[in-house]
């Protein structure tokens, strides 16, 4: 991800982090349904478990055996939570060799038979290399927050999406390659990009019923000094605005300081090849105030629960809403 001019933006390994045990002891305790005067709520601290376990794979660039790892690993809970889960596949040259480098968004799907849909996305890769840790910009980079956090959060919201109610369905969408970046010119979004091209392509050609009536993006969402600030393009784009504000207007309700009602940054994420070759409205959700993006520091120990229950509590509420229930504009 990157920033505009003039705005900033876009490990070690964490001790004590959960096992794949671990993953698998909270998919199969969280999994059994609520009853029927229940709806679920985002637990904070079962999502940064999840958080944990998968910092514990170690660094997770794209192409990597980690990757692969967390690749099933994920595949696997979201199944077992009742979603419908998808490879999406596609190779790029490796930046350094030139070899071909296996690439697979996975898309998860809830209430397949809805037709006006909402698609709610995160980055699942971790950048090659700290490139901003001023002792050691090639060490390892663990991405709790940058890339284990978003993950993290659609993880624990899983829990609720059998129980959903209509007429929306969601999409959950986790993209390969955002960060695969090894010099300052190489490009970003490559999962994102390539998942809009195909959509797009889709819908023109009349080859699938569904669409997504608007996006949401989860990026670096644990933060223990969490600020979620309205970022630039979402807020002001005439087609995310409504977007944003609906959100946003739930973390008012909520009593939800962390998320602040005005405009900071104007980054560059995976909402922008949505919005711009999908043509889907997404706005993105994140933390951008953070002091150990891209550094060896990214781990877990920066990172809280409170933070994602936070985040994850409205995006929850924000889907139960009456502002999804209306017409679509």
């Amino acid at each position: 991800m990157g920033i505009e001019p003039g705005n900033s933006r876009r490990g070690e390994r964490s001790g004590g982090g959960c096992t794949l045990a671990a993953v698998a002891v909270i998919a199969c305790s969280s999994m059994l349904p609520a009853r029927a005067e229940e709806l679920p709520v985002f637990d904070g601290p079962r999502a940064f478990a999840h958080l944990e376990a998968i910092a514990a794979l170690g660094p997770r660039p794209s192409g990597s055996e980690a990757m692969t790892r967390q690749r099933a690993l994920l595949a696997a809970h979201f199944r077992a939570a009742g979603g419908i889960v998808n490879g999406q596949a596609f190779e790029i040259p490796d930046r350094r060799t030139g070899t071909r480098v296996h690439m697979e968004n996975l898309i998860v799907e809830w209430h397949p038979d809805r037709r006006d849909r909402v698609l709610i996305g995160a980055h699942y890769d971790t950048r090659p290399f700290p490139d901003r840790d001023p002792v050691d910009p090639r060490g390892p980079f663990i991405g709790a927050n940058d890339g284990a956090s978003g993950v993290a959060l659609l993880m624990e919201l899983a829990r609720a999406m059998p129980t959903l109610p209509g007429p929306i369905g969601v999409d959950f969408v986790l993209f390969d390659a955002e960060e695969y970046v090894v010099e300052p010119r190489d490009p970003y979004f490559l999962g994102s990009t390539f998942f809009a091209r195909q959509y797009a392509a889709a819908r023109q050609q009349g080859t699938i019923a569904h669409r997504y009536r608007c996006g949401v993006i989860v990026d670096m969402v644990a933060d223990r000094d969490l600020e979620i600030w309205q970022e630039q393009r979402s807020a002001t784009w005439p087609d995310t605005r409504p977007v944003v504000e609906s959100i946003w207007g739930v973390a008012a309700r909520r009593g939800v300081r962390q998320f602040i009602p005005r405009p900071k940054y104007t980054i560059d994420d995976d909402h922008v090849p949505l919005r711009m070759i999908g043509r889907i409205p997404t706005c993105d959700i994140i933390d951008f105030d953070y002091p150990h993006w891209h550094t060896m520091h990214d781990t877990p120990k920066q990172c809280a629960p409170e933070a994602l229950a936070a985040v994850g509590g409205v995006v929850l509420e924000w889907l139960r809403s009456d502002w999804l229930r209306g017409p679509a504009e």
